[in-house]
């Protein structure tokens, strides 16, 4: 598939190489999200060396850099050279580097470099403290999925390599937006579903034939035993992580049995508290689980922290696959998703619509022309839920309804919310606006005088179609 997107970390990569200065540029997000896609796309034509680390030996890695660098340089003799450290390799690599201009030098998968190398951070803050800033002839990407690594060792205070980088490109999945173009001339329906299902990760996306609908996708990706994405959060899970069967427990706790407390998560996967602790944090820092508070405009308390799964595709397969594999082969795939998923596909749907509306907030608001910043998010106590809370800082408070099913009675749906205005906690006595946000188009009744003003959104609208 061509490469879709990305324009503006395109634009930021080529104003770099342009440069006559030297460039340093980390790139890092969660797995799948295209980083190697773009190193790749960015390097084409270019005089490129680009090593993906692995989790091997030392001199393992050197030699395959080597390899690369004799291609890259027309410099066959390099990939016979047995260095001994990498200051010797990147310094063979200086000396033999004639070209005009910048050379590219792109270490991805740079955590697992470094495990086997952890003098390689030092050697690359020398390389570029000593050499590389001063020439202008080097722009090196350092490029990691683990998002705490990179933070820690190559953004924190205490990296050899702090303050040096020229740019960062923290790359994030799609939007839905972005994601749409995936799957050109589907319905405005079928566009959040399979970003329900996927997220914004191409790599997920692409997967999704546009000739067969949603569920025929579903049986040949994930219910099928050589669909692509069948065993897909197993294998990235062992990529990362020890002790798999902990983290399966977990996730399934939060996807399948709904579980968001660390009491309910830890009761449910059979895990004391501290251990949760470590587990829940590391999918934190892989970006697979995030933390939920109540957006209330006060500092949140540990009582009112909740979990939820960030990646939508973990979501899916540990609601519907994982706690079905000995099932699915008996029933078939075709059978597995008509009985598996169908039944709790509407609710399935439904949460997710509270997030892509709550991701859809700031849009609106830049279509609208408002321009007070504002921290979107949800509320909850015991006794009541708002899906999408808006707290402006021109003293707005915009509290939203989401309705992924039909809404037969817009009457209702705006009674329901505005009960609900009360329980809200409005500190500031700020001014109230309510919104509304429905998968179809509704044409709602005239709203009762003296209500707060009110906004309808349906699907096309989030997508800035109409």
């Amino acid at each position: 598939m061509s490469f879709l997107g990305r324009a503006t970390e395109l634009a930021v990569l080529a104003e770099a190489w342009r440069s006559t200065k030297a460039a340093f540029i980390p790139i890092y997000g969660r797995r799948r999200t295209g980083k190697s896609r773009l190193i790749v796309e960015f390097a084409d034509a270019k005089p490129a060396i680009y090593h993906v680390g692995k989790q091997a030996s030392a001199p393992l890695q050197r030699a395959e850099f080597m390899a690369l660098a004799a291609a890259a340089l027309g410099e066959p003799l390099l990939a016979q050279v047995a260095v001994e450290s990498w200051a010797q390799a990147f310094k063979l690599v200086e000396e033999r580097w004639k070209g005009p201009g910048k050379l590219l030098l792109a270490l991805d998968e740079f955590q697992w470099t470094t495990a086997s190398s952890p003098e390689l951070p030092s050697v690359l803050q020398e390389a570029w403290d000593r050499r590389w800033q001063k020439s202008g002839r080097i722009m090196l990407i350092l490029c990691g999925s683990y998002l705490g690594f990179m933070e820690r060792e190559v953004l924190g205070k205490k990296s050899p390599l702090f303050g040096r980088r020229t740019a960062q490109i923290l790359l994030r999945p799609f939007g839905f937006r972005e994601a749409a173009a995936f799957h050109a001339g589907w319905s405005h329906g079928d566009h959040a579903q399979v970003y329900f299902i996927c997220g914004g990760l191409p790599a997920y996306l692409e997967c999704f034939d546009r000739a067969r609908s949603i569920e025929q996708n579903l049986v040949a990706n994930l219910f099928r035993e050589s669909g692509p994405l069948a065993r897909e959060p197993e294998f990235l899970l062992r990529e990362e992580l020890r002790d798999v069967a902990n983290y399966h427990a977990i996730l399934q706790a939060m996807a399948a049995q709904g579980e968001t407390t660390n009491s309910g998560i830890a009761r449910a996967a059979g895990l004391g508290d501290r251990a949760l602790h470590y587990y829940l944090s590391t999918l934190m820092e892989l970006g697979y689980v995030r933390r939920r508070h109540p957006l209330h405009g006060a500092a949140p308390t540990a009582r009112e922290t909740r979990y939820a799964i960030a990646d939508p595709l973990l979501r899916f397969w540990f609601r519907f696959v994982y706690p079905n594999l000995s099932r699915i082969p008996m029933l078939g795939p075709e059978r597995a998703v008509r009985e598996l998923v169908r039944p709790g596909w509407a609710s399935f749907c439904g949460e997710a619509f509270e997030r892509l509306c709550r991701e859809a907030l700031p849009l609106l608001h830049a279509g609208e022309k408002i321009t007070a910043t504002a921290n979107v998010g949800e509320y909850w106590r015991k006794d009541v839920q708002v899906d999408v809370v808006g707290l402006r800082d021109d003293n707005c408070i915009e509290l939203g309804e989401c309705k992924w099913g039909a809404v037969r009675s817009p009457g209702a749906l705006r009674a329901e919310l505005t009960a609900k205005i009360p329980a809200f906690p409005n500190r500031r006595a700020a001014t109230i606006r309510l919104r509304y946000f429905t998968r179809d188009r509704v044409r709602p009744t005239a709203a009762p005088a003296g209500a707060p003003p009110e906004t309808w959104h349906h699907l096309a609208q989030l997508y800035g179609l109409g």
